[in-house]
């Protein structure tokens, strides 16, 4: 099982220049022997393919008016340093008629100039209202997420990609979850199984940001995630929150930023993380059952530094 690890110092920056030995990998508590240890910096590893940057925009989930705030930003993110990419960086438009994308550049210009030309359609679906219309951007949003882990598993090399959306409806809170029967909870839990393999395989780190900016500061729906952010480990316990956009972000190891109108500099924020990172690979321990949840955890053996990684994976016997 191979995981990707960022390791930051205090002030949250990529710390690069670290050795195998000062990593320690625990399975459930229980540590377990690197097989294989790489350091990655600038993006590029000797034995692995560029890590490759995906930026999406989401129309599903935004408003007309937030969907022009993430094109202005992404393009102020593609143009800094003259539009000279670390990485190379591509554009998915994502729409009610689906999601188109750019070709992967290092040159931001050409990314925009790529951008320009795309016809990309706004709600051509006429959605139903309240929660029948929630529950079509739920499955817009997670059946394209699927098909993005899908095609990118057959793609080596580590991911990022940044969704920057408010991220589509929790359906969750009090009294909602009521009505959710015992297959409905199985059904639910077998999702998250299926996105968080998914995710995985692909070697996807799923990041969030906000395009509301401030005027999501303070709300209650920029930290309403964090009930649904520690590990699911039975099916009936499973909420329909578990599979909101931040949750999956970070589970994946990923980062949820949100409260700021600097769009673009949250991203770079985000794609900072391809800068200086650690691949890891080890044996994963099998299962008492299925989907048997195994929490990871990277200790770092030197002072003031943080490791962030995907918080687990589920086990089979």
């Amino acid at each position: 099982m191979t995981i990707d690890v960022v390791v930051t110092d205090k002030s949250g920056r990529p710390v690069p220049g670290l050795e195998q030995k000062d990593f320690t990998l625990l399975d459930n508590r229980q540590p377990q022997k690197i097989l294989s240890f790489q350091a990655v910096e600038g993006g590029t590893a000797t034995a692995d393919s560029p890590v490759e940057v995906i930026l999406l925009m989401d129309a599903v989930n935004t408003t007309f008016t937030n969907v022009a705030t993430e094109r202005s930003e992404i393009e102020k993110f593609l143009r800094r340093n003259g539009g000279a990419l670390a990485q190379p960086v591509s554009l998915v438009l994502f729409s009610d008629s689906g999601a188109t994308g750019t070709t992967p550049s290092r040159d931001g210009n050409a990314v925009i100039a790529d951008l320009n030309q795309q016809q990309f359609g706004l709600r051509t679906i006429k959605r139903s209202q309240g929660i029948y219309g929630d529950n079509e951007r739920i499955q817009l949003s997670l059946n394209a997420l699927k098909q993005f882990a899908d095609h990118e598993a057959a793609i080596p090399g580590r991911k990022l990609m940044v969704w920057i959306s408010p991220g589509w409806p929790f359906l969750s809170g009090p009294g909602m979850e009521l009505d959710l029967t015992s297959k409905q909870r199985q059904e639910l839990f077998n999702s998250i199984v299926v996105f968080s393999d998914a995710l995985r395989r692909a070697r996807i780190t799923l990041y969030d940001v906000d395009p509301l900016g401030m005027a999501d500061a303070g709300q209650f729906r920029a930290t309403e995630y964090m009930q649904f952010s520690k590990a699911l480990k039975k099916a009936g316990q499973a909420q329909r929150g578990h599979l909101a956009l931040q949750v999956l972000a970070s589970q994946s190891g990923g980062r949820v930023l949100n409260s700021s109108n600097d769009v673009a500099g949250e991203i770079a924020t985000c794609v900072a993380d391809a800068n200086a990172f650690y691949v890891l690979s080890f044996d994963g321990l099998a299962g008492d059952g299925p989907n048997e949840y195994h929490a990871l955890e990277i200790k770092i053996d030197k002072p003031g530094l943080a490791a962030r990684t995907r918080s687990g994976y589920y086990a089979q016997p």
